[in-house]
């Protein structure tokens, strides 16, 4: 009887896009599991500053097709890395400074597989889930990132 127990499979454990604060350390441990010797999280958080001005309110703004989206790109993930497990979500909404706006944790057996998963996670959410950012700067300005002319 072998006592060694290896994932063999990949799971997405959660995509979601809501107006629901997000929790890094829930994250971390929805993804983790037995066979998993890493994981690896990152959170975007919500900063004071944007290029070199003061950022004094920030809303996101998603598409429709956004959670079907962003369940997509992890799928598309777990598909690519054997054995991992994947958690990832986006807010909407009005977020304030410190706020998590983007959180992604990903487990593996290993820390290579878990970090390579997780940065190409959290780069493809950011290129292909259709959510926009409109930024309220201290100067009253504001300006939308992530909208295409």
């Amino acid at each position: 009887m072998s006592t060694e127990n290896t994932m063999s499979t990949s799971e997405v454990v959660r995509a979601t896009v809501s107006e629901v604060p997000l929790n890094a350390e829930h994250a971390h441990n929805a993804a983790w599991s037995p066979e998993c010797g890493a994981v690896v999280g990152f959170s975007g958080i919500v900063r004071n500053h944007d290029g070199g001005r003061g950022v004094a309110s920030l809303s996101y703004s998603a598409h429709p097709s956004a959670e079907e989206v962003i369940a997509e790109v992890a799928a598309d993930m777990a598909a690519k890395y054997d054995g991992v497990r994947i958690w990832v979500g986006h807010r909407t909404g009005p977020l304030q400074i410190g706020d998590a706006a983007l959180v992604a944790a990903v487990a593996a057996a290993h820390r290579g597989v878990a970090f390579a998963a997780c940065s190409e996670l959290v780069d493809t959410v950011k290129t292909r889930v259709p959510i926009w950012k409109e930024q309220g700067f201290s100067d009253g300005t504001t300006e939308w990132v992530g909208v295409s002319d």
